[in-house]
C-alpha cells in the first residue's frame, strides 16, 4: 500500500489508516466483535499500518480489541491512542488536560494494548481550563521516558499548536477533514505545513454521508449517533442529499464508490494528509484500501470542491455540546 510521512520527522503510515472507533462502539449500528477484530487482522494483511484508537472507545474495549490482533506483530504496525477525554455516569463528556493525570492514562493504554510503547499520543481535546503548555509538558515526559515516539493534538486552533510547539514537536494534528468539512483549509493546513505536523484526517466519509446511503434518516438506528448531528436533521439534510451528484457521477465513471472517490479527493489535497475512515466490516475496509489507487484528474477534482464549498453545506457539523469542546 502506498505511504506517507506524518510531520517533518514522523513515521511512516499507509495513506490511509484505520479509524477504530466503530470497532467496539454502536455509533452507527449493532457491534459484531469477531467481525471488527477480523477487519482489523485484515487490515494488517492488506499493508495497512495505522491505527487510530482512544483511551475511552468502548470503555478500553477498543485498545483490547487491538491488542489481538498486533500481538506477534508489534513491529508492523503504529499505532496511535488518545488521553483526556472523560465521560461521566449521565452520558455526557467533559475533557482534561491535566499533567498530573497523563501518566496513569498512558500506562493504562500500553497495558490494554500489550505494548511498551505508542508510536503516537494524542491529547483528544484541549482542556481549555489548563493551558496547553502544561498538557504538553507532561505529554513530553512520556517521550523522554521511551514510552511514546511522537505527540499528537486533536482538534487544536493554530495558536494553540505554536504555543504547543514551544515546548515539544508535535508532530500530527488529528481533525475532522472531508469534502464537507472544509474549515481547516482557512489557516489550519498552513499552520500544520509551517510548523512540519502532519494531518490525520477523522470522518473523512463525513460520518457516512459521502458514501452517498444516507439520503433520509429515516434509514439509521433508533440509537444511530448521527441521529443528534444537525447535519442529517431534516431540511439540512435534504440539502445537503442535493451535493452528491457530482460524486455520484464521478464515481459511476470510475467503476467505484462515492466512498472511494470521496476519499481520493482528500488523498489529492495534499502528501501531509492522511485520512482514518472508520469501519467494523472487511467489506468496506476492502474499498478504504482500493481508494488509495484511485486517481482523480484535475477537472474532477474542481469539480468536487466547487461542489462542496463551505457555504453550500448545511448545518453544524456537531451539535452545539460537541462544538463547545472545540479549540477556535
Amino acid at each position: 500500500m502506498k505511504t506517507r510521512r506524518l510531520g517533518n520527522d514522523g513515521p511512516e503510515v499507509s495513506a490511509i489508516g484505520l479509524g477504530c472507533m466503530p470497532l467496539t462502539t454502536p455509533a452507527y449500528g449493532p457491534i459484531d466483535l469477531e467481525e471488527s477484530l477480523a477487519t482489523v487482522n485484515s487490515a494488517i494483511d492488506s499493508g495497512m499500518n495505522f491505527f487510530d484508537s482512544a483511551q475511552h472507545y468502548g470503555d478500553g474495549k477498543n485498545e483490547e480489541l487491538i491488542a489481538k490482533a498486533i500481538k506477534g506483530r508489534r513491529e508492523k504496525v503504529v499505532i496511535a491512542s488518545k488521553f483526556g477525554t472523560i465521560v461521566h455516569a449521565d452520558g455526557h463528556r467533559s475533557v482534561t488536560g491535566r499533567p498530573e493525570l497523563i501518566p496513569d492514562a498512558c500506562e493504562g493504554s500500553l497495558k490494554r494494548l500489550g505494548t511498551d510503547y505508542l508510536d503516537v499520543y494524542y491529547l483528544h481535546r484541549i482542556d481549555p481550563d489548563v493551558p496547553v503548555e502544561e498538557t504538553v509538558g507532561g505529554m513530553a515526559k512520556l517521550v523522554e521516558q521511551g514510552k511514546v515516539r511522537f505527540l499528537g493534538l486533536c482538534e487544536a486552533a493554530p495558536a494553540t499548536l505554536d504555543r504547543a510547539c514551544k515546548i515539544h514537536q508535535i508532530t500530527v494534528l488529528q481533525s475532522e477533514y472531508s469534502l464537507w468539512s472544509r474549515f481547516a483549509e482557512d489557516e489550519l493546513f498552513d499552520a500544520c505545513l509551517n510548523l512540519g505536523i502532519g494531518y490525520v484526517a477523522y470522518c473523512p466519509l463525513g460520518h457516512g454521508f459521502l458514501t452517498a446511503a444516507v439520503k433520509s434518516s429515516d434509514i439509521l438506528g433508533e440509537k444511530d449517533q448521527r441521529h443528534s448531528l444537525p447535519r442529517f436533521d431534516g431540511e439540512n439534510l435534504a440539502r445537503n442529499v442535493a451535493l452528491l451528484g457530482p460524486l455520484e457521477d464521478i464515481a459511476r465513471a470510475k467503476n467505484a464508490t462515492p466512498s472511494q472517490i470521496a476519499r481520493g479527493w482528500i488523498l489529492a489535497q495534499g502528501d501531509h494528509l492522511v485520512p482514518i475512515p472508520g469501519t467494523r466490516r472487511r467489506t468496506h475496509l476492502k474499498e478504504n484500501i482500493e481508494a488509495a489507487d484511485i486517481a482523480l484528474s484535475k477537472d474532477e477534482i474542481d469539480q468536487l470542491t466547487q461542489t462542496f464549498t463551505p457555504d453550500a453545506v448545511s448545518g453544524e457539523r456537531w451539535p452545539e455540546s460537541g462544538m463547545k469542546r472545540m479549540n477556535g
